[in-house]
């Protein structure tokens, strides 16, 4: 029994502060249906291409998402989600739900044990 502690905190930490914006939470959930241009995200979104363009900056520097051109335009920028990020997240919720199971768990035998519930 125990919980692991995640030995290397960065690419989680880097991952929550991006996300810590509602924008840039809902740039991920349109990106979770299909890669976009910059263009497409500010006027799903009801932003500025700037205000955008900065947002989006924030994820990729939290490693979340990538860009790449396509073949057809160098000037533009498709936005897709990275899959390791979301791993890393995944893994730091899954180990820290185990820690507060084992708490609760550890709670409820206390009390049982001395309130012989």
């Amino acid at each position: 029994m125990g919980v692991s502690v995640v030995t290397d905190s960065a690419p989680v930490d880097a991952a929550l502060s991006a996300l810590a914006d509602p924008l840039r939470r809902r740039t991920v959930e349109l990106l979770a249906a299909r890669p976009h241009r910059a263009g497409e995200l500010a006027s799903a979104l009801g932003v500025t291409p700037p205000t955008m363009s900065k947002h989006l900056r924030i994820l990729r520097q939290g490693g979340l998402v990538s860009h790449a051109p396509p073949a057809s335009d160098t000037r533009v920028r498709i936005y897709q989600l990275r899959r390791e990020p979301f791993g890393d997240l995944r893994r730091w919720l899954e180990t820290t739900e185990e820690g507060w199971r084992e708490q609760l768990d550890a709670f409820t035998a206390h009390v049982r044990a001395h309130h012989g519930r």
